[in-house]
C-alpha cells in the first residue's frame, strides 16, 4: 500500500504532504564542510509548515481525510544526496558516504521529532497518540540507540537489527548534532507526546529536484556526468554536473587537471584543431567557407 512512487508507507487511508530540501545549499564547497546548525533550523522551519498543510490538505475521500487528520502524517525528505557527496568528495557507495547519509537521515528526522513534540506542547499531540504512546516511544528509543551505535541486545522488540551510525566514518558535527536531535526527540516525546505520527519520508523529488536546481534526485547518485539537451529550435548541447569541479578541487586536482577532465567530458565543441577532420581537409575537399563555418557552429551546439 504505497503510492505510485513508494516513498510513502504507513496506515491504510493515510496520505501526507511532501516537501523536500536541497542538501547542497547547506554546504560549503570551499572548506567541505556542512552547517547542521542551518540545516536542523531548516527542518524545525519546514515541519511546522508541514503541520500547517494538514488542515489545509484536500483528500481524495471522506476516510483518507480523517485518518490523514487523526494521525497528521508528514513527508518531509531532502535532495541532492548525490551531489553533496560529490562535493565532499566522498564516493557513493563507500562507508564515509553511507555514514553521512545516515547522519544526514537521522538529524532530518530526529529534529522533525524533536518540533513535532515541541508543537504538541502548544496544541497537544495527535488525536490517536494516546492509543499508540507506549509502541511509539519505543520506536523513538530504537532510533536513539542506532543514533548512538548501540550494541545489538539493547534494542527492544526487534527481530532485525539496524546498522548504527558509525562514528569513525562520519564528519564530528553530524555526529554530535544527530544523537542531539534524537536525545531531544525522546525527551520532549515523553513529556508531550508527538503532534504528528510521521514525519519524514525518503521523497524521489525527481520532477521537484528540476526546479530545486538539483543535479541528482532524492538518495540516488547521479545517472551519468555529462548529460545531453535537444534544443527547441533543433540541435543538442552538451553539459556536465556542476558539482564535478568542487567534487575534483575536493580530491587535490589542480586547477589545470580539472581544466582537462572536463574538456575531455564535454570534448572541444569545435572543429578547430580536429585531428580527424580539421579546417584544411574541409578545404581540401572543396567545402566552401561558408558551410564549414556552418559545420563548426552546428558542432559547438552539439
Amino acid at each position: 500500500a504505497s503510492n505510485p512512487c513508494s516513498e510513502y508507507m504507513f496506515l491504510d487511508d493515510t496520505a501526507c504532504n511532501l516537501a523536500s530540501l536541497n542538501l547542497l545549499s547547506f554546504c560549503d564547497p570551499s572548506s567541505c564542510s556542512f552547517d547542521d546548525e542551518a540545516y536542523r533550523h531548516a527542518i524545525r522551519l519546514w515541519t511546522t509548515v508541514l503541520e500547517i498543510s494538514v488542515v489545509m490538505a484536500q483528500f481524495p475521500s471522506k476516510e483518507i481525510a480523517r485518518r490523514s487528520y487523526d494521525y497528521r502524517t508528514l513527508g518531509l525528505g531532502f535532495a541532492n544526496l548525490g551531489s553533496l557527496l560529490m562535493v565532499l568528495g566522498l564516493a557513493y557507495d563507500s562507508e564515509e558516504g553511507r555514514a553521512v547519509a545516515a547522519a544526514l537521515s537521522a538529524i532530518l528526522t530526529g529534529e522533525a521529532y524533536a518540533q513535532s513534540a515541541r508543537m504538541a506542547a502548544e496544541w497537544g499531540p495527535f488525536a490517536r497518540y494516546s492509543a499508540n504512546a507506549e509502541t511509539m516511544l519505543k520506536v523513538i528509543r530504537n532510533h536513539r540507540r542506532a543514533a548512538y551505535d548501540a550494541k545489538s541486545e539493547e534494542y527492544e522488540e526487534l527481530g532485525i537489527v539496524p546498522m548504527g551510525l558509525k562514528e569513525w566514518a562520519c564528519p564530528g558535527n553530524l555526529i554530535a548534532a544527530a544523537r542531539e536531535t534524537w536525545d531531544q526527540a525522546l525527551e520532549l516525546g515523553q513529556k508531550h507526546g508527538f503532534r504528528n505520527a510521521q514525519v519524514t519520508a525518503i521523497a524521489p523529488t525527481g520532477t521537484i529536484g528540476l526546479l530545486m536546481d538539483c543535479d541528482t534526485t532524492g538518495i540516488e547518485p547521479d545517472f551519468a556526468l555529462v548529460k545531453f539537451k535537444k534544443l527547441a529550435g533543433g540541435g543538442y548541447f552538451k553539459i556536465i554536473n556542476t558539482s564535478v569541479p568542487p567534487a575534483l578541487h575536493a580530491l587535490g586536482y589542480s586547477e589545470a587537471q580539472i581544466g582537462d577532465i572536463i574538456g575531455y567530458a564535454l570534448g572541444k565543441g569545435t572543429l578547430e584543431g580536429a585531428p580527424g577532420l580539421s579546417r584544411q581537409a574541409l578545404l581540401d575537399r572543396g567545402i566552401p567557407e561558408e558551410a564549414r563555418l556552418c559545420a563548426i557552429r552546428y558542432i559547438r551546439m552539439a
